[in-house]
């Protein structure tokens, strides 16, 4: 069971709202870039836990798998 690049970019970006997000995957292995201003002054480590705490219930049910993320500011990006 997988989940599709655009249900991975729904959680995303209902969980961080007015995120400019991209989704890529294969139904395993998924990559994302998020450009936030929310990121602003965050460190990459708490830029991610972000990210996976909106994706949280797609990994928990097993649905995703393997999540690469790039979390940018737009004056980053």
């Amino acid at each position: 069971m997988s989940i599709s690049n655009e249900a991975v970019t729904k959680l995303i970006e209902d969980g961080i709202p007015e995120a400019n997000v991209t989704v890529s995957g294969d139904g395993y292995k998924y990559e994302t870039t998020v450009i936030s201003e929310t990121f602003e002054g965050l460190s990459t480590l708490k830029r991610h836990q972000s990210v996976y705490a909106a994706v949280n219930s797609a990994i928990t049910s097993g649905e995703l798998h393997a999540l690469t993320i790039t979390a940018k500011t737009p004056a980053e990006a």
